[in-house]
């Protein structure tokens, strides 16, 4: 196959693909009937909760012109009620404030808390000191000061 064959035969391809790509992005020309004509809308500054929106929701109504009515509708105080079954509505980062009687009863339970574990580490530093004191006092019999390794 030749340079100019290779050439032809890409030519054509690319004609080709971009045929039908050009066809779907080229709208057919629209035709407007006397049905197809725009609808009379009311003004948005006369829309109540009452009114009827039902005009506003075609879909030859502009996007813009949509938005602006349904954002008219609900920001009626009627779609502001909560319903209640909206378990996360609550601000979680606001504690309530602790009862002065539950205050009192967990400062003496600190305390009482406090006391046990510094009685038990006593008890355990004078038994571990009387531990280390009796085989030193065994060896010790003598009363010698200067053989006892604690005077050092």
């Amino acid at each position: 196959m030749s340079d100019d064959d290779k050439r032809d035969f890409l030519r054509r391809w690319s004609r080709l693909k971009r045929e039908p790509a050009a066809a779907a992005a080229a709208p057919p020309p629209a035709k407007k009937t006397e049905n197809e004509t725009s609808v009379p809308l009311p003004p948005l500054d006369s829309l109540t909760f009452e009114s009827d929106f039902r005009a506003f929701m075609h879909a030859k109504v502009e996007e813009g012109v949509k938005r602006a009515a349904l954002k008219k509708l609900f920001s009626d105080p009627r779609f502001n009620v909560m319903d209640g079954l909206d378990t996360y509505i609550d601000d979680y980062t606001k504690s309530d404030t602790i009862p002065p009687e539950m205050l009192a009863r967990l400062e003496r339970a600190r305390e009482k808390l406090f006391n046990e574990a510094a009685q038990k580490a006593n008890t355990q530093t004078e038994e571990s000191t009387r531990q280390d004191e009796g085989p030193a006092q065994s060896a010790n019999n003598d009363d010698d000061p200067a053989q006892d390794p604690k005077a050092l």
